[in-house]
């Protein structure tokens, strides 16, 4: 199978790569392509070195499937020249998510909604991703009315300009910053632009992606999306109220059964889900369940993943693989 990454070069551009090599997908001739100036660049992929391409280059070999890690802008400008040809796109950027004509997949929940006519393919956001894979099944048995949701993203989720700010910051070294502050040592509420009704463009995402992935408009999502000075994954406070009633006992079945998901949850053995252990895994912990005192059928829980990882290069990958199985492609 022909396949392109566009954005190859990026930090999620090279976690698509170890992906598609460590899930051995069958890729029998891989193009990498990224902007004019990375045109040339040699990069590795399974002990071979391949030369970066342009993408009018990539445009005319019609590979089977691209996955495209390259930013919104580049996506709407590309992606349709990329289906024109045949090739199927699944795209990491904003650009199609909410278009109602594009499936949004997160393949443990929605997977089979997709079919041949599906040329251009929607991967969610990092922050939704890993919120809707551990609380889809509790929606199908218990109902989900309410998500109330805090994030703690990782530096990595802004990409490599964003990682050397933080580690330049911590070693006393003067840099280019890519947050409007300091993030080492702080945290910062604010994460994408902010928007006219005082959120801002990530909280909104992961508010109308969950919707959209579950299939279900009646769910009521709050978000407060925040950035702190880690690598390794993102961590979510969630709160979430069902219209039936349940044990604590039943929301640990539902989360052991779930797909995708690992319960990390011993308090008396200070087990919990964090960053660092999540790092480089494709598994979404979850742990801290516990029941909200405040008001019935609701339960605190505490959601980390890889963000480079599910939240983005795995869940395209996975996308890519159920098309492959399928004949989608």
């Amino acid at each position: 199978m022909k396949v392109a990454v566009v954005g190859a070069t990026g930090l999620v551009g090279g976690e698509i790569l170890k992906v598609l090599a460590e899930r051995d997908f069958p890729v029998t001739e891989l193009m990498l392509v990224a902007s004019e100036r990375s045109v040339g660049k040699q990069m590795a992929f399974k002990g071979k070195q391949i030369k970066v391409i342009g993408m009018q280059d990539a445009i005319a070999a019609a590979p089977q499937i691209a996955i495209f890690s390259a930013g919104g802008s580049t996506s709407t400008e590309w992606a349709p020249k990329f289906a024109e040809v045949g090739t199927v796109v699944v795209d990491n950027s904003s650009a199609w998510r909410m278009d109602p004509t594009k499936k949004l997949v997160v393949p443990e929940i929605n997977a089979k909604e997709l079919t041949k006519a599906d040329k251009i393919i929607a991967n969610p956001n990092c922050s939704t991703i890993q919120m809707v894979v551990a609380l889809n099944r509790l929606h199908q048995e218990l109902k989900i009315k309410r998500i109330v949701v805090s994030t703690y993203q990782s530096v990595t989720g802004t990409g490599k300009a964003a990682v050397d700010q933080l580690m330049n910051e911590r070693a006393g070294r003067p840099g280019d910053m890519a947050y409007p502050y300091q993030i080492d040592l702080n945290v910062l509420p604010h994460i994408d632009v902010f928007q006219e009704n005082g959120y801002t463009k990530e909280e909104m995402k992961m508010i109308l992606e969950t919707k959209k992935i579950m299939g279900d408009d009646s769910i009521k999502v709050t978000a407060t999306a925040v950035r702190i000075p880690v690598m390794g994954g993102h961590s979510e406070s969630v709160n979430v109220e069902f219209e039936k009633d349940f044990t604590l006992d039943e929301v640990y079945r539902i989360l052991e059964e779930t797909e995708g998901v690992k319960v990390v949850d011993d308090v008396l053995k200070l087990m919990y889900p964090m960053p660092k252990d999540a790092h480089g895994k494709d598994e979404v912990f979850v742990g801290r369940v516990r029941l909200d005192e405040t008001q019935p059928r609701t339960v605190n829980m505490w959601i980390v993943a890889d963000n480079l990882r599910k939240g983005a290069a795995t869940n395209a990958v996975q996308i890519a693989e159920y098309l492959a199985k399928n004949g989608l492609v």
